[in-house]
């Protein structure tokens, strides 16, 4: 009986959540998940440059191989207009981004650069793997000044 139970609760939450995620458009969520595998693999490599954990060549480049794939994942369906943050709860997304498409797109183009670049050097030593980590840091920061709103 505990079964049945469980699974009506289950099946009354996610009737419950459906409204609300069919009012965000899947773009939104498809990017999110993205940067969400950014965050993972620049966090292993921001803690060996921090210190925080042991250089590991190994783990340093496979986090920078991911990172540079994850950048190379095509855009062009993730930011449709209206998936900003004036338009739209659960995203940080400056509506700027469609006012200046052309730098938004400048800034990820550098992105993808510190990425490679990381990616040429993520395996080689802690020096030289921290140097590519701190350039890929400015390149986020670089778009996130901008176009990233701050967390509500």
């Amino acid at each position: 009986m505990t079964f049945i139970k469980t699974l009506g609760a289950l099946v009354l939450g996610a009737g419950l959540a459906l409204p609300a995620l069919a009012d965000q458009d899947p773009a939104i969520e498809q990017r999110q998940g993205q940067f969400k595998l950014f965050v993972h693999n620049f966090g292993l490599l921001g803690g060996m440059a921090q210190g925080r954990m042991d250089y590991d060549a190994e783990m340093a480049q496979t986090a920078a191989d991911n990172l540079f794939h994850v950048t190379r994942h095509d855009q062009s369906r993730l930011w449709p207009e209206g998936t900003d943050s004036m338009s739209v709860d659960g995203t940080r997304a400056n509506p700027a981004i469609w006012e200046n498409l052309d730098d938004f797109v400048s800034k990820f183009a550098a992105l993808q650069d510190a990425a490679e670049n990381l990616q040429g050097v993520a395996g080689s030593g802690p020096d030289e793997m921290r140097a590519g980590v701190g350039a890929l840091g400015q390149a986020c920061q670089a778009c996130h000044q901008v176009y990233r709103d701050e967390a509500s």
